[in-house]
């Protein structure tokens, strides 16, 4: 009797600028923006591989969840290609109509502070996360870098350190929002 292999299998492409290293299931990729390193923690079927200048992530398995699995990792690896190479550009806006709120970067402490939102004596702070470079310029803020999960994440963050409670929202819509997101351009 003999045994019949089942194996799902999806490849990216490396461009030639963009060095990618594979270790077990973490992957670094580096390129002339920075560089990202990812590990996919508990992922016992799945296996990454690096083929000259390609990135297999493959599955012994057909289930739906491993098939999803190697979907996702092939998913983070072409957005950790992109950003290395063209980078990722988050905007937002700052809205105020009761107090005039400022929006400061303290690049010493990696957070910026919102200052004066709806006529508060202690500022509120967002958290800067990774290599993500921000912006302030009057109602405008800029987030940009290299990875597209930092980036989010301190749009994120900004959102909700204006997140207004206890106050009627329809009346209240002081705060901070995301207008528009960029993947860099080729």
């Amino acid at each position: 009797m003999f045994k019949v292999v089942l194996m799902y299998e999806k490849e990216i492409e490396v461009p030639e600028a963009v060095k990618a290293e594979v270790t077990g299931n973490r992957i670094k990729i580096t390129g002339e923006k920075g560089e990202i390193e990812k590990e996919f923690p508990g992922m016992h079927d799945v296996k990454i591989a690096l083929d000259k200048n390609k990135i297999k992530v493959s599955s012994e398995s057909e289930r739906r969840k491993m098939k999803s699995l190697v979907g996702t990792v092939i998913a983070h690896v072409r957005n950790m290609v992109h950003g290395v190479t063209r980078g990722y550009t988050y905007k937002l806006r700052v809205v105020y109509s009761h107090f005039p709120v400022t929006v400061k970067v303290d690049e010493a402490n990696r957070q910026v502070l919102v200052q004066n939102f709806l006529g508060e004596k202690t500022p509120r702070t967002a958290k800067i996360v990774g290599s993500t470079k921000v912006e302030a310029k009057a109602a405008d803020i800029t987030v940009t870098g290299p990875n597209l999960d930092d980036v989010a994440q301190t749009a994120a963050n900004m959102e909700q350190a204006t997140k207004i409670k206890h106050h009627d929202r329809k009346v209240f819509q002081d705060g901070i929002y995301l207008t528009e997101k960029e993947r860099g351009k080729d």
